[in-house]
């Protein structure tokens, strides 16, 4: 038979049985070794004395892991049910000690990820409201174009214009769904950014080659000041991506003939890089919402873009153990200061 699926009265009643025949033997050989009444009658009372103690011990130990048994059942049903407090089994002894000290550290953990798993909830609804909202009106332009073209006649010239508006509107939609891939795949470690030493000029010129033309248009002038052979850790692709959306923004927001000056400057713990422009600005109240995901002033939503360049660009940049700040009044154009760390 296996030990373990003994219960405990069984053991009990297999000890009294077993304590009670040694009495009786005690007994037996006391009455043959010293033939005397009188030694028969102390010994039997000693064996008696001795089986009330030990039954008295089983008892208490019996009635102790009793207590402890319902007040761990008890103290399990609150974690199952979600019950806020933590275990509070009381005992001295070292064993019982244990058990509860690890019983605090297991709810503590299922505790713990009882909030994650609420947090992300919360966060995977939030996404979904806010891609919602975002693919609502392209979706509606769309449905509209598309249900005058089947229900009315137009001519050709209106219908080119009608088609170069959904392309527009398509373009929307493919720009919307492709950063939200980049921005799930960095936030699920489905992507690892790849770190190592390079130039700093070699990056920020990809970002550069990706705004050039849209400033071209507006007759926006950039410069730039940067150490050709500065080099620091991090991830050519994804920083250059980073860059590229604050450059991005730089130029959407910036007026015609106006300014965008990039400067590198190499700090002891940091490379620093800025990028300052002429434009509207930001409200100094917005400065902490400007990264959040979709967030959009009410003064910009006539501007194209859907409000997540700046959340990627922030994430990027501090999944490399980096950060960005930003300096701006309203009028006076903005700074942004993005910092990467030498390893």
């Amino acid at each position: 038979m296996r030990t373990e699926k003994i219960s405990i009265n069984k053991v009990c009643l297999a000890i009294a049985t077993l304590l009670v025949l040694v009495c009786i033997t005690f007994i037996i050989v006391l009455y043959r070794l010293a033939q005397n009444t009188w030694v028969i009658a102390c010994g039997l009372l000693f064996a008696i004395l001795t089986l009330l103690c030990v039954v008295l011990f089983i008892a208490l130990v019996r009635r102790k892991l009793t207590l402890f048994s319902d007040a761990l059942c008890r103290t399990l049903d609150d974690m199952l049910t979600e019950e806020i407090e933590p275990p509070q089994i009381t005992e001295s002894e070292n064993l019982f000690y244990k058990i509860n000290h690890r019983l605090a550290r297991l709810y503590e953990v299922m505790r713990e990820n009882r909030r994650s798993i609420a947090k992300e909830q919360a966060s995977l609804q939030e996404l979904i409201s806010d891609i919602s909202h975002q693919v609502k009106t392209p979706i509606a332009n769309l449905k509209m174009v598309n249900a005058t073209l089947l229900e009315q006649e137009v001519s050709p010239e209106k219908q080119l214009e009608f088609l170069q508006g959904t392309g527009i509107q398509l373009d929307k939609l493919d720009f919307l769904m492709q950063t939200m891939i980049k921005t799930s795949r960095l936030e699920t470690g489905v992507i690892s950014l790849e770190k190592k030493s390079q130039l700093v000029y070699d990056t920020l010129a990809a970002a550069l080659g990706g705004i050039l033309l849209g400033a071209e248009k507006k007759d926006i002038h950039v410069s730039v000041s940067c150490p050709e052979e500065l080099k620091v850790s991090h991830d050519r692709k994804w920083t250059s991506e980073a860059l590229f959306n604050i450059l991005d923004n730089a130029v959407k927001y910036t007026p015609e003939h106006g300014s965008i000056h990039v400067a590198v400057d190499n700090w002891e713990m940091y490379v620093k890089i800025d990028i300052a422009d002429t434009g509207r600005g930001i409200a100094e109240q917005n400065q902490g919402s400007i990264f959040k995901r979709f967030y959009r002033e009410d003064t910009v939503h006539d501007a194209p873009g859907v409000g997540i360049g700046l959340y990627l660009a922030r994430k990027i940049i501090t999944m490399q153990g980096g950060y960005i700040k930003v300096v701006s009044e309203i009028g006076e154009g903005s700074r942004f200061s993005v910092f990467l760390p030498h390893e």
